[in-house]
């Protein structure tokens, strides 16, 4: 678009690559995220320093802050996303529940207040009927949500929730929701002007699931029929007029086996999986979003929107899936991407990056697109295959399980996949290899690639990436 971008970085952030590719980077503050991206005096101060004419959040930190948004709104800088005033309006789940029931979108049976003590929880728990779910009133991720069986496990699971609300997002309120037991979790790309033009970009599935934290994303969903989506789709825009939103958001649900669906949040910024609606509409979410904040109207409309074919994304971590998926951290002592068509790759690591403590164990995005689905879950097996990673565990196997799966393949699946296919039994994924092993292996590799003429061999033919990968996890 020709703009210019300035980017932030923190202390152990500071040979990152986005501290590299932006055409200039400014050091914001120590490695703890208080210190530097959470920072939002430092932020603004540095943006005005700069002569920035906008911030654009990304999709994490500050990105559905109200507060930070309307600072920005105040300082005369273009927030790069919705209004304050609509993050406000979504940020408190009770709120945004609320404002749901009464715009016609059908919510999931529950309170629509906060739950002051247990005696109320345990009043409205009754009223609702067992099994129910805890969960945080100011935020999402899987953070203070509790699944309750029966009464006697309540009184462990409210503190318990109320604990984890407080020290994820400084508010310990909860509220409580029937469990839909079984559920797909459908979500819905909207997009909209300050014009009042809105547009949906189709659904994605979001099913796969561990810790309540998404895992593997599709667009569109093979279980959502034509009537279905019509139904969800402008069901998505209705709650996103109710809150007079403007620029890139997700309406999220849950979906029964009948194929009733329940608002469950909205995501007030972009989403991680955007590259998976990006791949079958053709449309660049960001670029969208650029454009609106400076004033100009959608570029497109709804009738010009078509699913062009299937994709996947696959969020490859830094963590052990044999001990609870527990983050891991380390150096990344070889890295090689994958590369074909219909590949696309969003990643913040190569070789030589440290994995720290500091922020998510996120280390990159694969994600594909063929004409149907069984050719993009082929696709991703084949880029998950050619995707090395040594030095540090990441989940790039358990992904490649995940898709041979048979209830995954035919679409029949829930939330509870990995839960009850995966984690059943224990995951085995064991490492043949130890660290030293493998990053000598991955060195040894590495510098034959090197060393070999333009028209050398194929690599896989003198080293099957397939057969090493799964030496690694057998």
């Amino acid at each position: 678009m020709g703009i210019i971008s300035a980017s932030v970085y923190s202390e152990i952030d500071k040979y990152a690559i986005h501290a590299r590719l932006a055409n200039e980077s400014h050091y914001i503050g120590g490695s703890l995220p208080s210190e530097s991206y959470l920072d939002q005096n430092k932020i603004i101060e540095l943006a005005k320093e700069i002569n920035a004419d906008a911030i654009h959040p990304g999709y994490g930190f500050l990105s559905e802050n109200a507060v930070f948004i309307k600072k920005v709104e105040e300082s005369g800088i273009v927030f790069i996303g919705p209004s304050s005033r609509s993050v406000e309006m979504m940020g408190s789940k009770t709120a945004a529940r609320a404002l749901m029931k009464k715009n016609g979108v059908p919510i999931v049976p529950g309170t629509t207040e906060k739950i002051a003590s247990l005696t109320s929880a345990k009043k409205s728990a009754k009223e609702i009927g067992y099994p129910i779910l805890l969960k945080a009133s100011a935020g999402g991720g899987g953070k203070g949500m509790k699944r309750v069986f029966a009464e006697d496990e309540l009184e462990a699971a409210f503190s318990s929730a109320q604990r984890e609300a407080s020290k994820a997002f400084g508010d310990d309120s909860v509220y409580i929701e029937k469990l839909v037991e079984n559920p797909k979790h459908i979500e819905v790309q909207i997009i909209a002007d300050k014009f009042g033009n809105y547009c949906h970009l189709f659904e994605r599935e979001c099913s796969v699931q561990r810790r309540h934290q998404k895992v593997i994303e599709e667009a569109p969903s093979s279980f959502v029929d034509e009537e279905t989506r019509n139904r969800i789709t402008t069901a998505a825009i209705n709650a996103s007029k109710a809150c007079g939103y403007y620029n890139a958001g997700t309406i999220e649900f849950l979906m029964d086996k009948n194929k009733n669906f329940f608002f469950l949040e909205m995501n007030t910024r972009l989403q991680v999986e955007h590259p998976v609606t990006e791949f079958i509409t053709g449309i660049d979410l960001v670029k969208e979003q650029i454009k609106i904040s400076s004033g100009e109207q959608l570029s497109f409309k709804q009738e010009d929107l078509r699913i062009l074919g299937h994709a996947i994304e696959c969020r490859v971590y830094a963590e052990d899936p044999e001990n609870n998926f527990l983050p891991v951290t380390g150096t990344i002592e070889y890295h090689r991407l994958p590369s074909g068509p219909n590949i696309r790759i969003d990643r913040g690591v190569e070789t030589s990056s440290e994995v720290s403590r500091f922020y998510d164990p996120l280390l990159s995005k694969i994600s594909v697109m063929e004409k149907k689905r069984e050719e993009a879950i082929k696709r991703m097996d084949i880029a998950l295959s050619d995707y090395l990673i040594a030095g540090i565990k990441t989940n790039i196997t358990f992904l490649k399980r995940i898709l041979r799966n048979e209830k995954f393949r035919s679409g029949e699946y829930s939330i509870n996949l990995i839960e009850e296919d995966f984690l059943k039994d224990g995951i085995k994924v064991t490492n043949n290899l130890n660290d030293e092993e493998l990053v000598n292996v991955a060195a040894i590799f590495a510098a034959y690639l090197k060393a070999q003429p333009q028209n050398h061999t194929p690599a896989r033919k003198i080293f099957d990436t397939n057969k090493w990968t799964e030496l690694q996890y057998e």
